[in-house]
């Protein structure tokens, strides 16, 4: 089963989540906002990806940040800590594919290639 992590509001995520139903891939969704972001699943996404693969600094809450706050963001347990008092700072969607893998973003060229 595919697992699509993220934002409902997020046009990403509404994108993406429309593109796997449009190919008949069933999915669940885990909202960060109402469900949280696991600090297992992060930890195991921080392995696959890296962080700076998973830190969205293009996002509103990025930017939103003070100057000295997206300064200690350096390595992966500041950008962890961050992830986790704001998921909304996490690129989405993240996916956890049926073969094990884990994607951050939506990608369709690449999602053909998972489904």
């Amino acid at each position: 089963m595919v697992r699509v992590y993220g934002i409902p509001n997020c046009e990403t995520v509404k994108r993406a989540r429309a593109w796997l139903q449009a190919q008949g891939v069933a999915h669940t969704f885990h909202d960060f906002k109402k469900q949280g972001l696991p600090p297992e699943r992060l930890d195991a996404w921080l392995a696959a990806l890296g962080w700076e693969a998973l830190l969205n600094r293009r996002g509103t809450t990025w930017r939103q940040l003070d100057e000295a706050a997206r300064a200690v963001v350096t390595d992966a347990a500041s950008a962890r800590a961050l992830m986790l008092a704001k998921p909304s700072v996490v690129r989405r969607p993240v996916v956890e594919w049926s073969d094990g893998t884990v994607s951050a973003g939506f990608d369709p060229e690449d999602w053909v290639r998972r489904v």
